[in-house]
């Protein structure tokens, strides 16, 4: 699937140089240059896909193998308890790199890492939109 070309493109290619943590067939995973805290790290795909739902399952499932190493390795590296994994689509969603990347981003006990508002609402119908998102699973 082809879209416009970011600076992952070029990581991949080798053209940029990044601080790798990680890499295999299918992920790459290097240290963000502008950090929310200290041990961010970004996990691309190397299937290029500018959104989640774009991504293939083959490419999701790897990231999904290694996310779990990566956290327990991020964690012990930078001694946090915590940490927030983000995933953005879409400039709305604050997605500013279109290439799929999962955050690692460790909380610290002097509170750097990711702030979050939530704001929470009320589901009213559950099983009405519960059952319209079944009848799209592909």
């Amino acid at each position: 699937m082809s879209h416009a070309s970011t600076i992952f493109d070029a990581i991949l290619a080798g053209e940029i140089p990044c601080h790798r943590v990680y890499e295999d067939d299918h992920v790459l995973a290097f240290l963000d240059i502008g950090p929310v805290s200290r041990g961010h790290v970004l996990v691309i795909p190397k299937e290029r896909a500018a959104h989640m739902h774009q991504l293939s399952d083959d490419s999701a499932a790897a990231l999904g193998r290694v996310l779990p190493r990566l956290c327990r390795a991020v964690m012990k590296a930078t001694g946090c308890e915590h940490y927030n994994l983000l995933q953005n689509n879409g400039a709305p969603a604050h997605q500013a790199v279109f290439h799929v990347h999962i955050h690692i981003i460790p909380r610290h006990e002097d509170g750097s890492g990711l702030g979050i508002e939530w704001k929470a609402g009320q589901l009213g119908d559950g099983e009405a939109l519960a059952s319209r998102i079944r009848d799209f699973i592909q």
